[in-house]
């Protein structure tokens, strides 16, 4: 590996490391790093995987704060988006992506439209919080999406968890980084033995994805909330349509 291409999967991951904790949108720098690079696209996606696994340790030591008090709920999280993390690890390696690559954008676009509308949303449900089931259910497909490919699921769990409680953003955002991570987990422990990961790229964005997932929430804490929410909303109107282009193409 040249060394241009060393600082290209550590910068990938620093960038993917600070707007996947800031805002669920990781892949949108770290995928393309990978492909920069010279991997191909399957070995691109699942070494993604395997190393934004070090997005969520780097948030869990940045947002101490904000997930305190939280652990029966994110163990309900972790457990469903987990099972789910599986499922998308399985249906990557077992079936053709064209189909799945046409229903990203649309499940991108649907995630960056709730994270708009949530306080109305909220109002709407007279402030009721969602029903846990629902809200399991939601996870585990989230979580599916996750293990299957993951460009902006941040966006998709941000967006969920953000309607089903009421909280500071700081809170949900830091929620929804660790229950990605167990989804990431999961999919990359099936990855890691039957599926071309590259592990000397995995290594080098991990690195990188570290530091920038440590910087993410502290950033997050500084930031007024709304702003954050609709820039984090536009960028996935964005990815969205980028994704789109790709998969008609």
């Amino acid at each position: 590996m040249l060394p241009i291409d060393a600082l290209v999967l550590v910068a990938g991951g620093v960038g993917g490391g600070l707007t996947g904790s800031m805002a669920g949108l990781a892949s949108l720098v770290s995928y393309p790093a990978l492909l920069a690079v010279g991997l191909p696209p399957i070995a691109a996606n699942v070494t993604n995987t395997v190393a934004l696994l070090s997005n969520t340790v780097g948030t869990a030591v940045g947002a101490r704060q904000e997930l305190r008090g939280h652990g029966r709920r994110l163990a309900r999280l972790c457990t469903f988006a987990a099972v789910g993390g599986l499922g998308g690890a399985v249906l990557l390696l077992a079936t053709p992506s064209s189909a799945f690559e046409r229903i990203v954008p649309v499940l991108v676009a649907l995630g960056a439209a709730l994270l708009l509308l949530r306080d109305q949303l909220r109002r709407w449900a007279g402030h009721r919080s969602m029903s846990a089931v629902v809200l399991a259910a939601i996870v585990l497909l989230i979580g599916v999406y996750g293990g299957y490919f993951g460009a902006a699921a941040g966006v998709l769990m941000l967006a969920v968890l953000s309607v089903a409680a009421t909280e500071p953003l700081p809170v949900t955002n830091a929620i929804k980084s660790i229950a990605l991570g167990a989804s990431n987990l999961a999919a990359a422990i099936i990855y890691t033995v039957i599926a071309p990961v590259n592990w000397a790229a995995a290594g080098l964005m991990a690195i990188g994805c570290l530091l920038g997932s440590w910087l993410g929430p502290i950033l997050v804490r500084r930031l007024p909330e709304r702003p954050l929410r609709v820039a984090i909303a536009f960028a996935a109107v964005g990815l969205a349509a980028y994704l789109w282009r790709n998969a008609v193409n």
